[in-house]
């Protein structure tokens, strides 16, 4: 995808939080840690990350931000009024500043990559039955994340 592609749109469960994306996704995958867990009321997060830059949260103040840990200060957005997830923003130092979308709130199309793995799946509430890989324990999880961060950061770094 090209940076002339047509933009999407994206938005929370209840349509009160939109964005806009316009841009590459860099990863998805499936996150079973505890602050996944809480945050999307669910046995894991199904998230896509971006560059920030990429993504336009057309008004902030529909998001109720919270941290669950630093580091890393994810800060974790809900939308005020449906109170479901919504958009999460990253920023590590040295590193682009990175934006967190729960995949539910992308439609289908090429903003929505197949996922490549399951991480922390020892926090796993349930088994899950697919054929992705799946990394347990903390390191492993954020050396496996890192693994498929790192290229992809690359690659849309190298063609901007």
């Amino acid at each position: 995808m090209s940076h002339d592609s047509s933009p999407q749109d994206g938005q929370c469960q209840c349509g009160n939080t939109k964005f806009t994306i316009q841009g590459k996704p860099i990863v998805r995958m499936f996150c079973h840690c505890e602050f996944c867990q809480e945050f999307n009321s669910a046995a894991y997060g199904d998230v896509t990350i971006f560059l920030s830059k990429d993504v336009q949260l057309h008004d902030k103040k529909q998001v109720s931000f919270q941290k669950y840990k630093a580091p890393p200060a994810v800060q974790r957005g809900k939308c005020v009024a449906c109170n479901k997830p919504a958009i999460e923003f990253l920023d590590i130092p040295l590193m682009p500043s990175l934006t967190i979308i729960p995949s539910a709130n992308i439609g289908a199309g090429e903003y929505l990559p197949q996922s490549w793995g399951h991480i922390f799946y020892h926090r796993r509430i349930n088994d899950i039955k697919d054929s992705l890989p799946k990394y347990s324990g903390f390191m492993k999880s954020q050396l496996a994340m890192c693994g498929q961060l790192i290229p992809g950061l690359f690659r849309k770094l190298v063609k901007a």
